[in-house]
């Protein structure tokens, strides 16, 4: 069976997993081991903001379906800093 609700086709950067992975440097990092390296090219840099952007724009939505208003409020605040640093 496949979850098709947060996985993305194509780049792998782009799947909510790897986002996942990637917020915390805990025991996940035992996934790195057998994954490989993560590219920190400039161009995967700034990929990885556009699909943070994405991401943020889904968490939106999903405070909205919620009614969490606070967290909605909040995520305009989160957004603007990363449209700030892609350009």
């Amino acid at each position: 069976m496949y979850d098709f609700d947060r996985t993305w086709w194509g780049d792998p950067a782009a799947d909510w997993t790897i986002r996942m992975v990637m917020a915390k440097s805990d025991e996940r990092s035992a996934f790195w081991e057998m994954y490989g390296p993560v590219d920190q090219s400039e161009n995967a840099v700034w990929r990885q903001k556009v699909y943070e952007a994405r991401h943020l724009g889904a968490v939106r939505l999903e405070r909205h379906r919620l009614g969490n208003q606070e967290g909605v409020r909040a995520s305009y605040d989160s957004m603007a800093d990363i449209l700030c640093t892609v350009g």
